[in-house]
């Protein structure tokens, strides 16, 4: 049994704490009061409760801490502490719809003398299926008590690739469109799952075999880079550079399938 370290307990505490909570919600779908917050961006009571939870549970812990969360924006905090990164609810689309694929994503980012945060610690929490997948910086990547590699396959051709999708008021379709018809003809098979979390802890899990998607914010993606690097897979933006989330592009794999995903990218993106 691996043990998690005190402040992933402190995470898995918090994410169980809001999880059932969720689950309640999602069984009652329809009576659900929900707000447009922007096209086709959708806050619902749900979110702002999850949300609510999850940074009452982290602030008692760490009360010096920052809080980055999807509905309530920055709180700040001691600027030489770290501090959390918070999706309430990744896949909201999914779950105002009755479909049963979003999570809970909690990331640590560690300040730095540069400005750039580093993510020290990650969980996903997938409260319908009660998977909680986990990562610690230097102690590998987790889903429960199993050790996860990403996909060993190396054959485009073999390989299943998770992706996003633009959609009504978001993302570049223009680009999109290029990077699909690069990739797809190349590929088993590409899936459009709703979750960007989700995503990239089953990249780490080896479930997916790559995944691009852009226009992304720090927490929708934050603890899922980590977990896929933890996992021995490699996470870039769309030039192969190192700054995935100040570009807010983002390129995962294994080492070859990674390579040879860039190529046919970056070709699609030169025309």
């Amino acid at each position: 049994m691996v043990a998690h370290s005190g402040l992933l307990t402190i995470m898995e505490r918090a994410a169980r704490k809001a999880g059932p909570r969720l689950r309640r919600d999602f069984g009652e779908v329809q009576q659900l009061q929900v707000s447009r917050k922007g096209p086709a961006d959708f806050v619902s009571q749900a979110d702002e409760r999850a949300e609510q939870t999850l940074y009452e549970e982290l602030k008692r812990a760490r009360p010096d801490w920052g809080f980055l969360g999807e509905e309530g924006g920055a709180r700040e905090g001691d600027p030489n502490k770290p501090r959390w990164i918070v999706d309430p609810l990744d896949g909201t689309s999914n779950f105002l719809h009755g479909v049963p694929h979003f999570a809970i994503s909690i990331a640590v980012e560690e300040p730095k003398p540069n400005g750039r945060g580093e993510i020290t610690q990650a969980l996903i929490y997938q409260p319908v299926t009660d998977e909680s997948f986990w990562a610690e910086k230097g102690r590998g990547a987790w889903l429960h008590d199993r050790r996860l590699r990403v996909s060993a396959r190396r054959d485009l051709a073999d390989a299943l690739i998770a992706t996003g999708t633009p959609f009504l008021g978001h993302g570049d379709f223009d680009q999109w469109s290029k990077i699909f018809g690069a990739i797809g003809p190349n590929v088993a098979g590409i899936r459009r799952f709703g979750s960007a979390a989700l995503d990239l802890a089953w990249v780490a899990a080896g479930r997916f075999d790559g995944y691009w998607e852009s226009d992304l914010q720090p927490w929708d993606v934050a603890a899922g880079l980590l977990l896929v690097k933890e996992a021995g897979g490699f996470v870039t933006d769309f030039r192969g550079g190192d700054q995935p989330m100040k570009r807010r592009e983002f390129l995962a794999g294994n080492d070859v399938l990674h390579s040879k995903l860039h190529k046919l990218l970056a070709g699609a993106l030169r025309k």
